[in-house]
């Protein structure tokens, strides 16, 4: 009895292995034909994808569209102001239960509502247990498995980490799976970095043949200085909304209250967002180079002052260092 139960983790990881061997699928190059618009928001952590999102998602479904929200980020946090802080049983943790027991995973394990809104998370492995975009691979494939292409939806919203660098996390953009593309960022130099690779990602696979393009950018936490605006504008997309930097939405946020519902003193600006959302063009974007970036900053912000000095072999050794002839043969032209 001991050996079979020691077998069956086993085999567990000798599935995984092998998942995690697949090459993912070619780019698609044929035009999308979905009628259900999926949408990807992508931005730094900590940046307020997921708070933009679920107010959105949010203020969607009171106008009486069908929302799902699919958070695509590791943290598992996507859903959590949806509900109220409470923690939503994640795709991948739940499959790999069901596996082990010999279940199979239905809608009612991992989808779940509220006032009208679908959300389920992805989730991810353990810390320093596994690649974060591998797992997202692996949720898209149960979704699949669960009749992912077949639902019908108004709108899909992934939320996902702006490390398009990894290929999971770019899973959308690579293989066409969503139509478009926003960014969130702020007026920060390292939000906007991430905002224009993504930018970089999108215009890299629309040369391959893809149809995936930037709808736009929302600017979260808005102080007014100016640089995302700046950025949105070189880089050709629109600005979809602007959230202030206010601290009656940042203490309602962190007590995990929706403050996108009709009637209420945020409402505007979300049925605004709402509105840009759906109608927002799919538009092939102008990344910008990492002087283009430095240069939406004044230069006492970003250091664009300092000088590379370059450094000696006295400096690594911490001695003199005598540079000694090469013994290397070098012979005239013939």
């Amino acid at each position: 009895m001991a050996s079979q139960e020691n077998s069956q983790p086993v085999r567990f990881v000798e599935t995984l292995r092998r998942e995690a061997a697949q090459a993912p699928d070619p780019v698609h190059t044929g035009a999308p034909t979905k009628e259900t618009q999926i949408i990807a928001i992508y931005g730094k952590g900590g940046i307020g994808k997921s708070f933009t999102l679920a107010n959105l998602s949010y203020m969607m479904a009171q106008q009486g569209k069908k929302v799902l929200l699919i958070g695509c980020d590791p943290k598992s946090d996507t859903t959590s102001l949806l509900f109220g802080g409470k923690a939503c049983p994640t795709i991948i943790e739940t499959s790999s239960k069901k596996k082990l027991a010999g279940e199979s995973v239905s809608i009612g394990d991992v989808c779940f509502i509220r006032d009208g809104v679908f959300a389920m998370e992805l989730g991810g492995p353990e810390v320093g247990r596994g690649c974060g975009g591998r797992g997202i691979i692996h949720g898209f494939e149960t979704l699949e498995k669960l009749g992912f292409h077949d639902w019908g939806f108004d709108y899909v919203l992934l939320d996902f980490l702006g490390d398009v660098v990894c290929g999971g996390f770019g899973l959308p953009i690579a293989r066409d799976m969503c139509q478009k593309v926003i960014v969130v960022g702020s007026n920060d130099l390292q939000s906007l970095y991430v905002a224009n690779n993504v930018c970089s990602a999108v215009e890299y696979f629309r040369k391959l043949g893809g149809n995936v393009g930037v709808a736009g950018m929302v600017i979260n936490k808005d102080d007014g200085t100016g640089e995302a605006q700046a950025f949105a504008a070189n880089a050709g997309i629109p600005v979809l909304a602007a959230i202030p930097a206010n601290e009656d939405i940042r203490r309602k946020s962190a007590s995990y209250e929706i403050i996108g519902r009709p009637g209420t003193e945020w409402a505007s600006l979300f049925e605004e967002l709402a509105t840009n959302v759906a109608e927002a063009p799919p538009k092939r974007p102008k990344p910008q180079t990492q002087d283009e970036l430095l240069a939406l900053f004044s230069s006492d912000v970003v250091g664009r002052n300092v000088v590379l000095q370059p450094a000696t072999m006295a400096d690594m050794t911490g001695v003199e260092h005598v540079i000694k002839p090469t013994l290397e043969v070098i012979y005239d032209a013939a």
